[in-house]
């Protein structure tokens, strides 16, 4: 089966769980023998023809906030009928604004979209931007052939407000066995298992700026605890120049905060294994990769009480009310005191998800629902 993905930036993965999620699912796909193309933006990673068995197509696109993902997905959708695939997978719901179009150009094309979170949410799109994500949302759950939504709240989320039945599908993650380089820590002055960290684009609804307001309160009220202690604030800007600018003037005054930026591959890697514990301080969320990764590593994960967090970390993690600043401080405080508790608490994580978010698994049940939609003419759309 020849399969197209669009409406990521690219892979391999530089930052964001989209990307993340679309080199993992083609790598996994394309073992199992399938011609995956991966619709890439040059602006992100380039030049590279191919990764880890998938086809890496290079689309034009307008490098800006607002037009980047919608004229690269109008371009990846041209080429990818030209190509004559058989399954086009769409990803988030900005880029499934034109899921309508493969059916247009070439009826026989199946479409996919993937529901990965509630971007209207997100604080950094102006009026006009949320507006045409809510109409993206609709799309997505009525235009293409069957829709995916990777958490069990954004599932309920389209059966409540659009009254379709969408197919779970989670995101997914590999448990790592490889050891880490310690020495790339050295770059950022940090120790192993002497540091928090946090691990997502900086982007205000991921709040970093909320662990870092934390973070100084509970240097304050018990430095005898956090004196040897730093956080590690692990991502870039996304668009975000001016909150990425305001976070380094809000950690200026603190040497226990490192900003390291995008940081990939053996790096990011070092940076998992090692830490104590991670923070994930989100305010919206479909289901969090990074969180995924990090019980991957058996770390122990405080989240925000979002529901999306929540299936992840209410049974196997640890929780703070989100955006409440003194109740993150005082579970920061918390874990530093029972490293015993939060080891305990990382090994079960990694348990858990080891048995349940397998990429494998999940490719298995992605290449099922293409062979549906493919294999029964009948439906026009499949919601199952």
């Amino acid at each position: 089966m020849k399969i197209a993905m669009i409406g990521q930036k690219g892979i391999p993965a530089k930052a964001g769980g989209i990307e993340r999620h679309v080199e993992e699912l083609s790598a996994e796909l394309a073992r199992r023998g399938h011609d995956v193309l991966v619709y890439c933006r040059s602006w992100y990673v380039w030049p590279i023809q191919n990764h880890r068995e998938v086809t890496c197509v290079k689309a034009p696109t307008i490098a800006t906030k607002h037009l980047d993902a919608i004229i690269h997905t109008f371009t990846s959708i041209l080429s990818a009928v030209h190509k004559k695939v058989d399954v086009i997978h769409i990803h988030g719901v900005g880029p499934a604004l034109l899921a309508w179009l493969p059916k247009l150009l070439r009826p026989k094309t199946k479409v996919i979209v993937t529901f990965h979170c509630i971007d209207r949410h997100h604080q950094k799109w102006n009026w006009f931007a949320r507006f045409m994500l809510s109409i993206g949302e609709r799309i997505a759950c009525f235009a293409p052939d069957a829709t995916i939504a990777v958490s069990k709240t954004l599932e309920a989320y389209c059966r409540m407000n659009y009254s379709v039945n969408t197919k779970y599908i989670p995101n997914g993650t590999q448990v790592p066995m490889n050891e880490s380089d310690k020495s790339h820590l050295e770059a950022f002055k940090l120790e192993p298992q002497k540091y928090l960290m946090f691990c997502a684009r900086l982007v205000k609804h991921k709040g970093a700026h909320v662990l870092v307001e934390a973070w100084k309160k509970a240097k304050k009220l018990r430095p005898d605890l956090t004196r040897d202690m730093k956080i590690a604030i692990v991502g870039g800007s996304a668009f975000t120049d001016a909150y990425v600018k305001s976070l380094t003037i809000l950690s200026k005054d603190e040497p226990s905060i490192v900003l390291t930026g995008t940081q990939i591959g053996d790096t990011l890697h070092t940076l998992f294994s090692n830490s104590y514990a991670i923070v994930h301080p989100s305010e919206s969320e479909g289901l969090p990769i990074a969180v995924l990764e990090a019980m991957s590593y058996g770390k122990c994960v405080l989240s925000s009480d979002i529901p999306e967090n929540m299936e992840l970390t209410k049974d196997h993690g640890l929780t703070f009310h989100v955006g409440d600043v003194h109740d993150l401080t005082e579970k920061i405080l918390m874990m530093l005191e029972a490293p015993e508790h939060v080891a305990h608490v990382g090994n079960e994580a990694r348990i858990h998800v080891a048995k349940h978010y397998d990429w494998k698994d999940i490719a298995e049940t992605t290449e099922y629902l293409y062979e549906l939609v493919s294999l029964d003419p009948a439906f026009e759309q499949i919601k199952v």
